[in-house]
């Protein structure tokens, strides 16, 4: 409150520094016009920064820490069976790092938990933004980070490229460069995005050369159909969790039509697929126990489904799978 206050008095010093100068004293001193307007311009800016109106520009509107985006501190249980880093040989830091940049040019963030242990492998969620989006935006538009980095992830972001094999291979070779400075389990790194994000990320997991990358998969609004992937030989059995709206007019039918695929290439029983409680359905009898699950939304296609706390739970319960 009392920011806004100094707020209100600063512009009408300024009002009045302006028309009315001779009305501003110091004691017995006549302060002239531009002393006025010096003061209440400084008093304006230190009201408006204290309320909240002016924040820091910096290179990026990421500077301003949203709800989604707020690192959380992970419990780790350490067992004789966890993978560890050697002390000193990762050079990557707790919290956030903004900056980093592939060797082609894409920038990524990467963000750990609070309480970040160096010497301890963490899952990593890569995440691959939708068309036009930066990785804040896409941050911003998925909320991953909070609930990821509680459940133990490091959780990573990309800035989109237009789509090509070329860049799909540069932009699946981003969770290798983050394991380079931080403590990454490489048998466990999950990959997730939205509409050209959800595209890549389901590609990298069938794409000669990449393929081997992913320990499960949960894309969203994908734009490859049944038909694009009947061309290309099915992996190995891969957990993959696949969300798609029905009222999606941009790639309409596609979610039911991949999922179908998946089923197939991880050896999932022909019959009906089961309904669970949060209404999405599961394919039961898949190879090597994989979960195949297919998430069906209402929104439009630009619409992120609220599925967060599923999303992580199943990849937590992918991870010993490899």
């Amino acid at each position: 409150m009392i920011f806004w206050v100094l707020t209100v008095l600063s512009i009408v010093l300024l009002v009045v520094g302006i028309v009315k100068p001779e009305w501003i004293r110091f004691g017995q001193k006549q302060l002239g016009r531009p002393t006025i307007i010096g003061v209440a311009v400084s008093l304006l800016v230190i009201g408006l920064s204290g309320a909240g109106a002016i924040q820091s520009t910096g290179t990026h509107k990421a500077e301003v820490v949203k709800p989604g985006a707020v690192l959380s501190e992970a419990v780790y249980a350490v067992t004789n069976e966890t993978r560890q880093c050697e002390p000193g040989t990762k050079s990557g830091h707790a919290g956030s790092s903004n900056e980093e940049q592939a060797s082609a040019g894409i920038r990524y963030m990467v963000k750990t938990p609070s309480n970040y242990n160096a010497t301890i492998a963490h899952p990593l969620l890569m995440v691959y933004a939708p068309a036009r989006t930066n990785r804040y935006q896409s941050e911003d538009f998925v909320h991953l980070t909070h609930e990821a980095t509680a459940a133990g992830f490091i959780v990573a972001y990309a800035d989109h490229r237009t789509m090509s094999p070329k860049v799909i291979g540069e932009l699946a070779a981003i969770p290798g460069l983050i394991e380079q400075k931080w403590c990454v389990d490489h048998k466990r790194i999950v990959l997730t995005g939205h509409s050209d994000g959800g595209t890549v990320a389901m590609a990298i997991a069938f794409l000669d050369g990449t393929k081997h990358i992913p320990a499960a998969i949960a894309p969203s609004a994908a734009g490859i159909r049944g038909e694009d992937l009947r061309a290309y030989q099915c992996p190995a059995p891969l957990p993959v969790m696949l969300m798609h709206s029905g009222q999606d007019t941009l790639f309409p039918g596609y979610g039911k039509e991949a999922i179908q695929w998946w089923a197939v290439c991880n050896g999932c029983e022909a019959t009906p697929p089961v309904k669970d409680a949060d209404g999405c359905v599961t394919y039961k009898g898949c190879k090597n126990k994989v979960a195949t699950r297919y998430c069906e939304g209402t929104g439009s296609h630009t619409t992120w489904p609220a599925k967060n706390k599923a999303i992580i739970e199943f990849f937590r319960s992918s991870q010993d799978l490899r």
